[in-house]
């Protein structure tokens, strides 16, 4: 069995010093150690190597490749197959709540960016009159059918006003 030191297995995986000492402190990659204390590797750890970054790009945590590179040592493959799938199953719902959060969040800014479209260019303060502190109108949520997205029209429909100062407090008072 051909060994190397830690120098070399960077220069040969790609994979920092810093990162291979990290991944061997969270038990991810074991070392032999040379009688003077040298961390020294087979060349079967190049595959390790391999299986972990291939585990890190789906996005699971270091705990979850130590569990499935458990499973990996044990040989079969679809043992591995069946391990992984639940997890990066886990990791696509989760990505989707989160663009569907992103979806609405980007509605919202498109609001606030017609809304404040919408305000009239005053010279003055900005203050309750100018439209500015008042809140946008609710958007269309994304996903709605269209049907609910045309009954509730009125709630974001255009309006202006040309009242101004009493005259808009007295038609508000009404």
């Amino acid at each position: 069995m051909t060994s190397m030191r830690i120098s070399r297995l960077a220069e040969r995986s790609g994979v920092p010093a810093t990162t291979l000492r990290f991944y061997e402190g969270e038990g991810l990659l074991p070392a032999g150690r040379t009688p003077a204390g040298y961390r020294v590797y087979g060349e079967d750890v190049l595959e390790r190597l391999a299986f972990i970054g291939a585990a890190k790009h789906p996005g699971l945590s270091l705990e979850e490749i130590g569990e499935l590179l458990r499973v990996w040592e044990a040989g079969a493959c679809r043992d591995v197959k069946a391990d992984l799938r639940p997890r990066i199953a886990a990791r696509l719902a989760g990505a989707e709540a989160r663009a569907v959060e992103l979806a609405a969040f980007t509605a919202s800014l498109h609001g606030a960016l017609a809304h404040l479209d919408a305000l009239p260019d005053r010279a003055g303060r900005c203050d309750p009159e100018c439209g500015f502190l008042a809140p946008a109108p609710p958007r269309e949520a994304p996903g709605r059918r269209a049907g609910e997205q045309e009954a509730e029209r009125w709630r974001t429909a255009p309006m202006a006003c040309s009242l101004t100062g009493e005259d808009l407090r007295e038609r508000t008072a009404r």
